[in-house]
Order: structure tokens, then sequence, then C-alpha cells
């Protein structure tokens, strides 16, 4: 059976940039272990903007330019960078919370075996319930779990609501 990880978002600007939190900071050394003991193929998302942010939907609902392709902050965060370089990862850039792309990626990759998914990275409460959300409905019978120690919410409060309803979505939450 094929393996994946999908390293959610694992930028500067959600680490200790514009949007970074203590949480996030404290798992960034989990999720480059977990990036270098994992048996499989691994996926890295990017949240991408351009100059416009501000113009867009999110950015009149979260106005915080962050993100933005080509600065420091779009950038993979230092750690979780130097564990990528070991090994072979597939980049996958996104407008927006959730990538309509990774399915179609996903599937590619697999080549019509059965696989199981595992998301880590931030924020818990955006980006990763938002991919984990789409993968399930995309792939119902495949098992999708996300690793809680290696994910962090824009609050704890919010990080274990996005937990309780990935685990009322059947998606496996592994602590």
């Amino acid at each position: 059976m094929k393996r994946f990880l999908i390293v959610v978002d694992m930028q500067k600007d959600f680490v200790d940039g514009a949007l970074g939190t203590a949480e996030a900071v404290a798992i960034r050394d989990k999720v480059a272990e977990k990036i270098r003991t994992f048996d499989g193929d691994i996926f890295v998302t990017f949240d991408t903007h351009q100059t416009g942010y501000m113009d867009t939907a999110e950015g009149r609902h979260l106005p915080v330019p962050h993100c933005i392709k080509g600065t420091p902050g779009w950038e993979l965060d230092a750690v979780v960078a130097s564990a990528l370089a070991e090994r072979p990862y597939t980049a996958v850039e996104k407008p927006t919370f959730g990538s309509v792309k990774l399915p179609g990626l996903i599937a590619d990759a697999a080549d019509g075996q059965p696989f199981t998914l595992e998301l880590v990275g931030l924020c818990t409460d955006i980006c990763v319930v938002s991919n984990a959300l789409l993968l399930k409905a995309h792939f119902p019978e495949m098992p999708v779990a996300v690793d809680a120690a290696c994910c962090a919410g824009v609050t704890p409060a919010t990080h274990q609501a996005a937990l309780d309803t990935m685990k009322m979505c059947q998606i496996e939450v592994g602590v």
C-alpha cells in the first residue's frame, strides 16, 4: 500500500512571521522529524498569494498580507526546509485554504494502488482541515489521518475544534 504525507503550509509567515504563533514554532521540529522518518511520498503545500492580496476576498476577511510569492514569508520554515532537502517531494502551490489540485496529484502518484494519507502542518483550523476534508471527500475509502502533535491552529481552542470536526468526518486524529 502506498503512503502519502501532506505537509501543509509550513511557511515562515505561518511559523514565526506575519501570522506566526508560539504553537506553530513548537511543532516545527516534530514536523521535520516526521518528514525525515516517513516511509512514502511527500507532498508540500504552499499558501501562495500575489501582491494584490488585500484586494482578494481572503484579504478583505484576513487583512494581513502573508505568503506573498517571492517574499521570505512565502518560503518554508528553515527547520522544515532542511528536513525536506533530504527527501524528494512534490510542491503544490494553492491560492486558498484547500488545494483542488492535490487530489489529482495524489491519484496520479497512487497509479491505481490503494494508499493512505497523513496530514501535518498549519493551520489546523484553516488549511489542514480544508485539505483533509477535500481529500476525504475525494477518496472516501482511503484512510485519511492527521497527526495532531504535528499541527497547530490559530489558537489552541480552534485547533481542538478542527480536530473534533475531522474526527466527526471519519478522519483519524492521532496525538
